[in-house]
């Protein structure tokens, strides 16, 4: 489908949802289907929240549909349900870099017609949640990338990249541990969150807000060039972290190889897991830390939940939404989930000190830089090109001035063949 006309199904979307909702008219049709995760506790918390919003709408009954836990899989078959104009699910759970495809594509709701408030949500997690400035999800739960560091070995977290190259360096070289730093750098979207996190910390990215390619500026080169040089001329970071995903990074850090871990929240559990974990109670998180001309920055992941642009009940879908983005289900998906809440207001709570294991005043700190990944239908697409260029740069196919100028070159042309 074509953005301009995605984006006029996205217009008619508008005008259909705010005919349903600026009325005050609710359809209270006798099923709703929801589509998410719904594995483990995930599984728990969702059947349990929608068993009380199924008691607080007695005419209602809600359908738990489930998917395939692996992202690829679940954007598969939206893909083939909506495509096809499916009008279930009524409410989609998204990956955060979804929603400006499915939103150009007029699959999903524009959401003001329902009058949302969303100010109580972090700035990265609202605007990733926005497709050409109009809203069209709700964050539900954010992922961010943190910089695990160990206690034992030093006093506080590197303020600056310089000084984590120094402190990664000197921790090889007194013996403390093998390796220095451990990343995802194996050729898959992980790495693109780590290149992220670098680029933010030179004070580049991807696209700038008008959508325009600036991977090739010199921000982005040394960007690159950093970790090209963290791999080999500077040799804090392994090489074989080159085939490295999340749990193969985990593993090193867990059994004290190393003295710093690039990672996600879900690691803390079991790194605090005494009876597996060399490193239990001597670690800590942070930002990644800024070069000179950028800024601590964290990747932004996590989910969202959007209105299915042909359900049957539009408006009763966006009151299931409102009711599981509420403070008090977030509150409890932290506790039951272990999964971080996007609402500013309950990172001052005590509630939410007790339910999460992970020292919430640091996991703020990372919060308040997280940087979204490009909000835009064709991220995937450009995300994909970006894989295969800063890999070869990093395994020394490419030099790293070759590999973002080609990288630049052909997200131009898709860019371009795309119409946007």
């Amino acid at each position: 489908m074509s953005v301009r006309r995605g984006s006029r199904l996205f217009t008619l979307a508008l005008v259909a949802a705010c005919a349903s909702a600026c009325g005050g008219r609710v359809d209270h049709a006798s099923r709703l289907s929801f589509s998410g995760s719904a594995l483990g506790p995930e599984a728990e918390v969702l059947r349990g929240q929608l068993a009380r919003f199924d008691e607080a709408h007695p005419d209602v009954r809600v359908e738990l549909r489930v998917t395939p836990d692996a992202a690829d899989q679940r954007h598969q078959l939206y893909v083939q349900w909506l495509t096809g104009r499916a009008s279930e699910p009524d409410v989609l759970q998204l990956d955060v870099i979804w929603t400006a495809e499915f939103a150009a594509a007029g699959w999903i709701l524009p959401l003001e017609a329902f009058g949302p408030d969303v100010e109580d949500f972090f700035t990265a997690a609202a605007e990733a949640a926005r497709w050409e400035g109009r809203l069209v999800a709700i964050p539900w739960f954010v992922d961010v990338g943190l910089l695990y560091w160990r206690t034992d070995l030093m006093d506080a977290a590197p303020r600056s990249l310089a000084a984590l190259r120094e402190a990664a360096r000197g921790s090889i070289e007194a013996g403390a541990t093998r390796l220095g730093l451990v990343w995802q750098g194996a050729r898959y979207e992980g790495l693109i969150t780590v290149f992220l996190e670098h680029l933010a910390a030179f004070g580049g990215g991807i696209l700038d807000a008008e959508g325009r390619v600036i991977v090739d500026e010199p921000p982005a080169l040394r960007a690159l060039t950093f970790m090209r040089d963290a791999v080999s001329g500077g040799g804090f970071v392994p090489s074989s972290a080159l085939t490295w995903q999340e749990e193969q990074v985990r593993f090193a850090f867990q059994n004290g190889d190393a003295a710093f871990m690039r990672n996600w929240p879900y690691a803390w559990t079991l790194l605090q897991d005494a009876a597996r974990s060399r490193v239990a109670g001597r670690v800590s998180v942070a930002p990644l830390p800024a070069a000179d001309d950028g800024r601590p920055a964290a990747a932004l992941g996590g989910a969202q939940l959007a209105v299915n642009a042909h359900s049957a009940n539009p408006s009763l879908a966006w009151e299931l939404v409102a009711f599981l983005t509420a403070p008090e289900q977030m509150l409890e998906r932290a506790r039951l989930a272990g999964q971080l809440p996007p609402r500013r207001s309950l990172y001052e709570t005590r509630a939410l000190e007790e339910a999460l294991p992970i020292p919430i005043a640091q996991v703020r700190e990372v919060i308040d830089v997280a940087v979204p990944r490009p909000v835009t239908p064709v991220y995937s697409e450009l995300s994909e090109i970006l894989q295969v260029r800063v890999h070869r740069a990093l395994t020394g196919q490419q030099a790293p001035e070759a590999a973002l100028r080609d990288a630049a070159r052909e997200m131009r042309e898709l860019l371009a063949r795309s119409g946007l």
